[in-house]
């Protein structure tokens, strides 16, 4: 722990989550729902956009790529930001953001106005994810805080679910723009519940020495407000992450998140695709993503409770290293939906519910005045590898590589992201200079 920052743990009754708590993961996993759903519905529209305007599925790749650029910029951008300035406001002009040009969208007319769009539509979107991840994880009671995180990411899997029920059911009536209509009219009305509803970071208050809010937000946390006090410059910038003792961690999640991300949205963008050339059908291939997702989902909550119980290195990278079997095994299922559904449901639960752990092993990892950058650095980074997972996907794919060749490429990306996390345990979280998991009576506030 940051000598910082040690001053402010702060005891709950109980560590039991109260209302006000549940009511700030809930709306912090409703974001990350929407990003998922954005995510998702743009790869469920690809077939019929490429339909539409008479133009080849392999030249999508650049137009998934120009959102996870803007992610990456916005992950950073906003990131540092809600460090400098809070996480609610950053938070909020990244909603009114993405949902505000989603609703452009649909009045695209070719490729290049659709990458436009994408492209300012991820400023917002990864812009979102550090804010919503740090107030998680500030206001999560330390012996549960991977599961907690975990469980508030699982939003974003469970708007893929939510964006292939709806492509499935809407589009043949309405067409693809349907999908990003929702895409910008639900933050948009969403955005005064949560700007009501989501707190400010109490560690991010106590930082900058606001101590009547701290205590008020502690009261309502049912902790004991005058165990609150911090100190920190809460000056935060990329080169804090690569000093002293962060400077190895930070590198080696650097790469973990980009090969888990290059895996993550290979998988979410080019399955649908994949799965239809395959002959399986548009209803087989939004099942094989909404099985995806709902493994996801599920591997999710057991890893990140064994990662809290045992530490989050093994489990993650055990979910990786025996997920790749199951990716690789999805690219032979193509050509029957069941077997689909199955391989697709067993390589979300683990390479994918082990991704989203690694987010909130990322959110522990950094101290509280540095935390969003933190995430910012691990998610924006991360999508280099977002990108040029789509981009490799199309490549291959134009050069006529098979369904199976690239499942087996993407296991073993899943494979480099288990050494990635194992590495982390070995050289970085056993040092005793930082326990991850505080004492179960502690509701952490660095």
């Amino acid at each position: 722990m940051a000598q910082s920052t040690q001053g402010t743990t702060a005891k709950a009754q109980g560590a039991r989550l109260n209302a006000f708590q549940i009511t700030t993961f809930a709306l912090c996993a409703v974001v990350a729902m929407i990003d998922g759903f954005d995510t998702q519905s743009v790869a469920l529209a690809a077939p019929d956009i490429a339909a539409a305007w008479n133009i080849a599925p392999a030249q999508f790749g650049g137009v998934f790529a120009s959102g996870l650029l803007g992610a990456l910029f916005g992950a950073l951008i906003f990131g540092t930001a809600a460090d400098r300035f809070g996480r609610k406001p950053s938070l909020l002009v990244a909603i009114l953001l993405f949902g505000v040009v989603n609703l452009a969208t649909p009045y695209a007319t070719n490729l290049d106005e659709l990458m436009l769009v994408r492209f300012i539509t991820g400023l917002g979107l990864g812009g979102a994810l550090p804010g919503v991840i740090a107030v998680t994880s500030e206001y999560a009671p330390a012996n549960r805080r991977a599961t907690i995180v975990g469980l508030m990411f699982c939003g974003f899997p469970l708007g893929a679910v939510i964006g292939g029920v709806v492509a499935a059911q809407m589009m043949p009536a309405h067409g693809w723009e349907i999908l990003f209509y929702l895409g910008g009219i639900v933050p948009l009305m969403l955005l005064p519940v949560i700007a009501l509803l989501i707190p400010e970071s109490v560690r991010f208050l106590a930082l900058r020495g606001d101590h009547a809010r701290v205590e008020k937000l502690r009261r309502r946390m049912n902790a004991d407000p005058q165990e609150d006090s911090a100190s920190g410059s809460g000056k935060a910038s990329i080169m804090s992450l690569f000093r002293g003792h962060k400077a190895l961690g930070t590198f080696i999640l650097t790469l973990t998140f980009l090969l888990s991300l290059m895996l993550a949205y290979f998988l979410v963008n080019w399955l649908p695709i994949l799965a239809r050339q395959a002959g399986v059908g548009m209803q087989g291939a939004v099942l094989g993503v909404a099985a995806l997702n709902l493994g996801a989902i599920l591997g999710c909550l057991v890893i990140g409770r064994l990662a809290d119980r045992h530490g989050p290195a093994g489990p993650i990278g055990w979910g990786y290293a025996i997920g790749a079997l199951a990716i690789a095994l999805v690219g032979l299922s193509a050509h029957s939906t069941p077997l689909l559904l199955v391989t697709c449901f067993v390589a979300g639960a683990l390479a994918i519910g082990a991704q989203m752990c690694l987010v909130a092993l990322g959110a522990i990892f950094y101290d509280t005045e540095i935390r969003a950058t933190g995430v910012g650095w691990l998610l924006g980074t991360g999508r280099i590898g977002a990108i040029l997972g789509p981009i490799l996907g199309g490549l291959l794919i134009a050069r006529g590589v098979t369904a199976s060749q690239l499942f087996l490429v993407a296991g073993g990306v899943s494979l480099l992201a288990a050494l990635g996390a194992f590495a982390m345990g070995v050289f970085v979280l056993r040092k005793p200079r930082r326990a991850i998991t505080p004492p179960a009576s502690a509701v952490e506030t660095e």
